[in-house]
């Protein structure tokens, strides 16, 4: 580790002796801005506009490459992913602007003038007619340019990995286009795009432990939201027909490869609606994200097209196993799980171990798009009852991939079923089950107040950001993942 500058290596030293020479010429190395007419990836796009048209542009970026040849220097100068060679003559520039510029770094964040011309070898280039410094990097980039390898190093520095790695840059944007994609889905759908609260006095909306806080003001405990759903239904009560929000949740639990304690949602809710018309809509919705209607995903082929697989929750479990686990005690489901050589640990109430048993047999096979329909009613109690089928509700998972990349019900909203529901989660919690649902009497106050038949969905950004740019880690797709203290 360095301590006060003292172990600083070579490199480190050049490019603080070269920042010192540069101040000795008078050359200010931190510039306060600079007025760039074009981005290198505007210039490669419309190089035939520039190309020997004595037309004079500037651009900016990070020099990422030199060649010095007496009186001339070739440098490399890319910004975001695009870069573009930039030629340096003492003669055109002048020597304080010769000699500042062998004083430049590779790393350092430069702006060139000049006109644009293309070498006898084709490559697009442009003459300098004028050269700054305009921040003076004093570290070396990481293996000389040629990337950046250690993982952890990726993650805990990731201006480094932005810097040295485009694809990381690549997935990021697209991160970016497959969040403006739905939203553009759901606004052009008359769907209101709203803010809910991420401190929130009771939590609830999900099975998870949440972060808790404390408001020094009201004196009051509070916690980070493991979800927004019960803020939104409040909305779908006060009139919002339609609506919708990107939000940051936040689970107290371990970390693996598809969970960050920290992640993105966006849910949406739709009055007058029910589980099937939510089906259509996230079926939808990924005919937007992928046009092409197949995608592939480390060594398996997903294919999209509509309509996706049903697949009974109950059934598929016989299917695969040969035990009919509807209708078991907890003590017979655990028999079975031991019989199918599934760890429980943790996993102590009924709907806690037939949802391991579901997830370590059927889930991870489901390779093309498929809906898990009709939940047990256990693991369910914000869901309404089946309409035909007794002991299961209107409940749908989305998986891909063999990951759960949403969840969705025909929302309940029957206020006394509501309280009944919350009372089972009460006594869960009293026997140990520390993710069990909060009593949250606000909420069933404002169901009593007449909330409309209401589809609802929640979908995993992160995860459908892995899948569409075939990622196998969510700290892959998440710029700043939640990492254990450096040693």
């Amino acid at each position: 580790m360095e301590n006060n500058n003292l172990d600083l290596n070579v490199l480190e030293k050049q490019m603080m002796e070269n920042l010192a020479k540069l101040r000795e010429m008078g050359i200010e190395p931190y510039k306060y801005n600079f007025n760039a007419t074009h981005s290198i990836k505007e210039l490669i796009e419309k190089k035939d506009e520039f190309v020997d048209k004595d037309i004079e542009i500037s651009i900016a970026g990070r020099m990422i490459s030199e060649r010095k040849h007496g009186k001339v220097m070739f440098i490399d100068v890319k910004d975001q992913i695009e870069k573009v060679q930039v030629y340096i003559k003492k003669d055109i520039v002048g020597e304080q602007k010769y000699l500042a510029a062998k004083l430049f770094d590779i790393g350092d964040i430069v702006g060139v003038k000049g006109k644009v011309f293309l070498t006898h070898t084709g490559e697009l280039t442009l003459a300098a007619s004028d050269i700054d410094i305009l921040s003076k990097a004093l570290k070396p980039l990481p293996e000389k340019f040629h990337g950046l390898k250690d993982l952890e190093m990726r993650y805990r520095k990731r201006y480094l990995d932005l810097i040295v790695n485009d694809e990381s840059k690549i997935v990021f944007r697209r991160r970016s286009e497959i969040i403006n994609s739905i939203r553009k889905f759901l606004s052009e759908r008359d769907f209101l795009e709203v803010e809910t609260p991420i401190l929130q006095p009771i939590y609830g909306g999900a099975f998870a432990q949440p972060f808790t806080t404390h408001h020094n003001t009201h004196d009051m405990q509070l916690f980070l939201r493991i979800a927004n759903e019960l803020y939104l239904k409040r909305l779908i009560v006060g009139g919002i027909n339609r609506v919708f929000e990107f939000a940051k949740d936040f689970r107290n639990e371990g970390i693996d490869r598809t969970h960050n304690p920290e992640f993105t949602q966006v849910e949406f809710y739709q009055a007058y609606a029910d589980y099937n018309d939510m089906m259509n809509l996230v079926e939808e919705i990924f005919e937007v994200l992928v046009p092409e209607k197949k995608i592939t995903y480390g060594e398996m082929e997903i294919d999209f097209t509509r309509p996706w697989r049903r697949v009974d929750f109950f059934k598929s479990i016989e299917d695969k196993t040969g035990f009919d686990v509807r209708g078991k005690s907890t003590e017979e489901l655990k028999e079975i799980a031991k019989k199918l050589n599934i760890d429980l640990e943790g996993k102590k109430t009924y709907g806690k171990i037939l949802d391991e048993i579901f997830s370590e047999k059927v889930q991870k096979d489901l390779v093309n798009p498929s809906f898990v329909v009709n939940h047990p009613l256990e693991i369910s109690p914000l869901a309404r009852k089946h309409r035909e089928i007794e002991g299961v509700v209107e409940r749908f998972e989305p998986i891909i991939a063999g990951m759960e990349v949403g969840n969705s019900f025909s929302e309940l909203n029957d206020p006394i079923d509501q309280r009944e529901r919350f009372m089972k989660q009460v006594d869960e919690r009293k026997q140990g089950d520390t993710e069990a649902f909060q009593m949250d009497e606000d909420f069933i106050e404002s169901l009593m107040y007449g909330m409309p038949p209401t589809g609802g969905v929640g979908l995993g950004i992160d995860r459908i950001v892995m899948l569409l740019t075939n990622q196998h880690s969510i700290r892959d797709v998440v710029l700043f993942p939640l990492l254990k203290k450096e040693k």
